[in-house]
């Protein structure tokens, strides 16, 4: 436990998030300043409701995008059952496994990959207090998270970050049981007991020599994924791409896009890849999590450089659309509301 917490301490990759937002609070109250508002951010993507604070709806977010782009996806109201859920999952041929999680979430909390009956049920039994979004299980080997924006009144935006998502995984020997290789992952180290809950039914399998075993599909820093810088693979066609998705989109003009594809070459094609959720102005670059190819200063400068592009864009939206600031009191409120939520999915978590 003491090397464990060593390592984390060490390495700032692992560090609470707070320690990537109080040092530049000083910045985030000259741009409110400048913009004469502490709700300059609310003009930034008027299209997504509260622009992508936290509070969004994925469920009406996800309808943003093209279809074609966009999994299979159902809401489900707080307090639905499984004899509600099922028709609705036969209407849309969604078949498991199925990914499930809150409709309002952060970080990854209560996403779970499911595929039975059964587990659906008990998972409604546990977390259905709160309203709820489940989506196709989207086969796609490779994931990643590409951040965009595009200053309003421009005709082309940037991609200023493109995050690769390395699933938590071992290597067979042929000898050792699934549980015996976790046990020698370091990474998987500080993840144990998440992931022998996974893969609780198959810990005593013996994978293959040379054979890859994924030991969790979510693609979540918090469910041991490895985010790897992909800035260099930023390039016209991919710009090209986000800009005709971007003109598809009514009112986006700034986050984080979340997809799963086939190979970088398709997706540079703009084929084979869907698209799991946007994120709006709480979205963070998340390349900046790679400590193999940054350091913790480089990852605030990024911070900070986003918040300036996102005061760019409110100030814009504010001046030439009219889209209005929210006030201090709303920013109060927001603040209660995403603590006593949080509470809530927490004491969820824990129960």
């Amino acid at each position: 436990m003491k090397n464990l917490l060593a390592k984390k301490f060490s390495n700032w990759e692992y560090w609470p998030s707070f320690m990537f937002y109080v040092p530049l609070l000083p910045y985030a109250l000259y741009l409110a300043i400048r913009a004469k508002s502490f709700g300059f951010f609310s003009a930034v993507n008027p299209g997504i409701e509260g622009s992508g604070n936290g509070f969004e709806s994925k469920y009406e977010t996800l309808k943003l995008i093209p279809e074609k782009y966009r999994p299979k996806s159902i809401y489900v109201k707080k307090g639905d059952v499984l004899q509600e859920i099922l028709p609705e999952l036969k209407k849309q041929t969604i078949n498991y496994p199925i990914i499930i999680k809150p409709d309002i979430g952060f970080r990854g909390l209560l996403v779970k990959k499911i595929h039975s009956d059964n587990e659906l049920s008990n998972y409604l039994k546990n977390f259905n207090s709160i309203n709820l979004i489940i989506q196709e299980f989207i086969e796609l080997e490779n994931e990643c998270g590409i951040f965009y924006h595009r200053i309003p009144g421009e005709e082309k935006g940037t991609i200023t970050s493109i995050t690769l998502k390395k699933y938590l995984t071992v290597i067979g020997n042929g000898k050792s049981t699934l549980l015996e290789l976790i046990n020698n992952e370091k990474r998987a180290e500080r993840y144990l007991t998440l992931i022998t809950e996974i893969n609780k039914n198959q810990l005593q399998h013996v994978p293959k020599m040379d054979e890859e075993f994924i030991l969790n599909v979510i693609g979540n820093h918090s469910k041991g994924t490895q985010f790897i810088n992909g800035n260099h693979l930023i390039n016209p066609d991919l710009v090209k791409l986000f800009d005709t998705l971007n003109n598809q989109i009514d009112g986006w003009f700034y986050g984080r896009v979340d997809l799963k594809y086939h190979t970088l070459n398709e997706l540079l094609n703009g084929v084979n890849f869907k698209i799991i959720e946007i994120n709006g102005i709480i979205s963070e670059p998340t390349h900046i999590y790679d400590s193999t190819n940054g350091s913790y200063y480089k990852a605030l400068k990024s911070i900070k450089n986003h918040w300036k592009i996102a005061y760019t864009i409110g100030v814009k939206n504010h001046e030439i659309y009219n889209i209005k600031y929210t006030n201090l009191k709303y920013l109060v409120n927001l603040n209660f509301r995403y603590h006593n939520y949080l509470k809530k999915i927490n004491a969820l978590v824990i129960k």
